[in-house]
């Protein structure tokens, strides 16, 4: 039986990815570790195990110690900066993991180089200026307020659309920033700015071995958890999603993550939104970890974690189709507390006046 290790473990992005593993044709002996002694309660692991934060001296021991009792052949670090930081001490751990390079990595993670870079290898991408200071900040938005009417303020890292908040005005950004700096302790140049994306959202999951496309699965997120109660409108967590099948959209996907590295292996998850004319830019690529729901493909036939561990152990993989792998028009529906469901297109609860009616 493969054993694997799951970091961020009490998070619902791990869980996600445990559930995946779930549902393989084999059984697997899952660890979770996690700095958070209450979240680590809900990992829906086989052995689970506290850990010291990130940038104690003692976190890599204590990974290690974890890996040597538990015999844990496979390390997935699911957090963000745990990526980046294992991606670049891989050769120190115990186990063996399938990220990619730490520079793609770090990359990655910063989405004003990275727009940067997708734009002078030719990509779509939205118009960008990356700030350097609050005056920058703000004379960028008011150049691309003038050009395309509305500005997308956000933090150059981080997940779930942080400091996020579309503008029509160049004088609505400078108290914004002022907020994300003085009271949750941003920098000057942790912003960018871009257009305004008002079109619909893609989330492209794909695997990668040596620069080739394993397979890949594109769904579009239809509504958002708690959305309402952000300034953005969105909190990049869908409460709804399909699967669908655009060539366009694929093709560009594909595009970026070989602008970011030829040789790509591991998971790498792109966001695309549509401009006004309907074109998808890329937003961002998420290296080296799934999207919040992994499960949902899985359930839906292409189990990418499975794939994926598959690949990290240097196993075969099945023939398998490098784009659409996964039927069109499959809903994932899920809300907090409430668990999620697949559903197939034309099999929604009919309406009480329908049934009514029969």
């Amino acid at each position: 039986m493969k054993r694997i290790l799951v970091t961020g473990a009490g998070g619902a992005p791990a869980a996600n990815f445990v559930d995946s593993l779930r549902q393989a044709d084999e059984p697997f002996h899952v660890v979770g570790v996690d700095v958070s002694p209450y979240h680590l309660e809900l990992a829906p692991v086989d052995a689970r195990y506290l850990v010291p934060r990130l940038h104690d001296p003692a976190y890599l021991h204590a990974l290690n110690a974890v890996i040597a009792a538990e015999q844990v052949d496979f390390v997935h670090p699911q957090p963000d900066q745990e990526v980046a930081y294992l991606a670049r001490r891989s050769a120190e751990l115990g186990a063996r993991t399938y990220l990619p390079e730490a520079d793609t990595v770090d990359l990655c993670q910063d989405k004003g180089a990275l727009a940067t870079r997708l734009r002078d290898a030719g990509l779509p991408v939205p118009a960008l200026a990356v700030a350097e200071s609050r005056e920058a900040l703000v004379s960028g938005a008011a150049a691309i307020v003038e050009q395309h009417g509305r500005a997308w303020v956000r933090a150059r890292r981080g997940a779930g659309s942080r400091a996020a908040l579309p503008v029509s005005t160049a004088e609505q950004v400078g108290p914004w920033a002022d907020y994300w700096i003085r009271e949750r302790g941003l920098r000057e140049d942790d912003f960018m700015v871009t257009e305004f994306l008002p079109g619909r959202e893609y989330a492209f999951q794909s695997l990668w071995r040596d620069g080739e496309l394993v397979t890949s699965g594109t769904r579009e997120r239809v509504a958002y958890l708690f959305g309402h109660l952000y300034p953005s409108g969105q909190s990049s967590s869908p409460s709804v999603a399909r699967t669908v099948r655009r060539p366009e959209v694929n093709d560009v996907a594909a595009a970026a993550v070989r602008a970011v590295d030829p040789a790509a292996s591991g998971v790498f998850c792109v966001d695309l939104k549509e401009d006004a004319n309907g074109r998808a830019l890329v937003t961002e690529i998420n290296a080296g970890r799934f999207f919040t729901t992994s499960n949902f493909l899985a359930r839906a036939g292409l189990n990418m974690p499975h794939l994926y561990v598959k690949l990290g152990l240097g196993e075969e993989l099945p023939s398998l189709p490098a784009t659409d792998a996964v039927e069109e028009g499959l809903y994932w529906v899920r809300m907090v507390d409430m668990g999620f469901k697949l559903v197939r297109d034309g099999e929604w609860t009919s309406t009480a006046a329908d049934r009514l009616r029969s």
